[in-house]
């Protein structure tokens, strides 16, 4: 019935006949028929007069993935008619995305916070020299807030409702949105009956400190199994910020101040993944040295 931000939408607003699903969790495949259908409808609006087309398919991944799930996520696409499939990891794609100068022998740091992974690489002559990823990402932000109302309000609300809270008033870092407040409409869990409240950016930062902590910790272990060499790089160009999640007010400070080095959020940071992933279409010889089995 619908695909995408049209099926979003629908989240926690169907009858009983309509499931509305995300076939996508945590970064790996959670349905795999309907992320097959998912992918076949996105080609189909790309190519949707090339009848016949099999074109080649760049697929982001996280760092780690089993190589039952790589095989997963290759097995969904060639059964969209595919004619080839390559793997990049997410941090190598934004890197791409961002302009670093990955085929360089120089050291480019990425962390890229998503749905539902955050990543981070170190990445040099167009390889990645270490990479690793956690299972925090935007929409564990989303359920942090969710959770945390309803404990500490009794009110129930959607994911959908958690999400507008987070880009409206959540942050990481204290700054000049602390004042902002927002009004949160839900079901009292307690009377049953519709309710208001009304929530602050501080409760929400404080809701959400422990996810920045886990994040915050990934950045540490990178930069603890950094060769030396490539350390000195990092230190003086910083950190690139990439992902939805780098549009949550303050992150880049709060990592910074944690870290002791710079950190720059990228241009467009939610896109920056897929478009590394399209200029990687463009350079094969690029996708051949950045692509994992």
């Amino acid at each position: 019935m619908a695909v995408g931000d049209e099926a979003k939408r629908m989240l926690g607003r169907t009858p009983g006949n309509i499931v509305a699903t995300r076939p996508l969790k945590d970064g790996a495949i959670a349905d795999f028929d309907t992320t097959q259908a998912m992918l076949h409808h996105f080609i189909s609006r790309i190519h949707n007069r090339s009848y016949g087309l099999r074109p080649h398919v760049v697929v982001s991944i996280p760092p780690n993935i089993t190589d039952i799930e790589k095989r997963a996520v290759q097995e969904a696409v060639y059964r969209t008619k595919a004619r080839k499939v390559f793997l990049i990891e997410e941090p190598m794609a934004a890197a791409i995305g961002a302009g670093l100068p990955v085929v360089e022998p120089k050291g480019s740091m990425v962390l890229d916070v998503g749905g539902g992974t955050t990543k981070i690489a170190i990445i040099s002559l167009a390889g990645i020299v270490f990479s690793k990823s956690i299972r925090v990402g935007g929409n564990k932000f989303d359920e942090t807030i969710l959770n945390y109302i309803k404990r500490h309000s009794n009110l129930l609300i959607g994911l959908d409702s958690a999400e507008q809270i987070k880009k409206e008033i959540g942050s990481a870092y204290p700054g000049e949105h602390d004042h902002l407040e927002q009004e949160v409409k839900g079901r009292d869990s307690v009377l049953g009956r519709p309710a208001s409240i009304r929530v602050g950016a501080k409760e929400i930062r404080n809701a959400l400190w422990d996810d920045m902590r886990n994040i915050v910790y990934l950045v540490r272990t990178a930069l603890e199994q950094t060769p030396p060499d490539l350390a000195a790089d990092i230190i003086d160009d910083g950190i690139v910020l990439s992902g939805g999640g780098a549009l949550l007010k303050g992150l880049d400070q709060l990592i910074s101040q944690e870290i002791s080095l710079p950190v720059h959020v990228a241009e467009d940071p939610m896109y920056t993944v897929v478009t590394g992933a399209g200029k990687l279409l463009d350079d094969l010889d690029l996708l051949q040295q950045a692509s994992v089995e």
